[in-house]
């Protein structure tokens, strides 16, 4: 399972940038091609992503598998009958936050993904892919506290 991370350090304290992270109506703030975030209870939501190519819109849903006020935050796609079925068989990104002298907070993001059949062979395409959204997640958040 090929997992890509990317760290940064942003202009807030932990408990600030929780504030954002652990909000899934928050990801239209953040977190690249969120239009709209929608049915979230706080342990599961739907996301309307704006495809890049195209403007079409598509939904994701996800479930949140682990919540460590104020560190860690992580949540599943769940992939099932969705449009990235043939190309995922899981992914999960984990978020940690670290206190930074400062009051500044290091931020890093990971995200693990399990690759279906062909997609398997462009391993390194996709992990180039999770390298762009993973760095335009930190500039959003990043971007909110500047």
């Amino acid at each position: 399972m090929p997992t890509v991370s990317r760290s940064r350090v942003v202009a807030a304290i932990p408990e600030h940038v929780w504030d954002v992270v652990a909000s899934p109506e928050r990801l239209t703030e953040w977190w690249p091609n969120v239009q709209r975030v929608e049915e979230s209870d706080g342990k599961a939501w739907t996301t309307v992503l704006a495809s890049p190519k195209g403007g079409k819109l598509l939904r994701a849903d996800f479930s949140l598998v682990a919540s460590e006020h104020p560190r860690r935050r992580s949540w599943r796609h769940e992939v099932a009958a969705s449009p990235f079925e043939h190309v995922l068989t899981d992914s999960v990104t984990d978020i940690r936050l670290e206190p930074v002298e400062g009051g500044r907070t290091e931020v890093r993001i990971s995200e693990q993904m399990g690759l279906r059949g062909f997609s398997r062979l462009g391993g390194g395409q996709v992990k180039r892919a999770a390298k762009r959204k993973l760095e335009r997640a930190l500039d959003g958040l990043e971007g909110l506290f500047a």
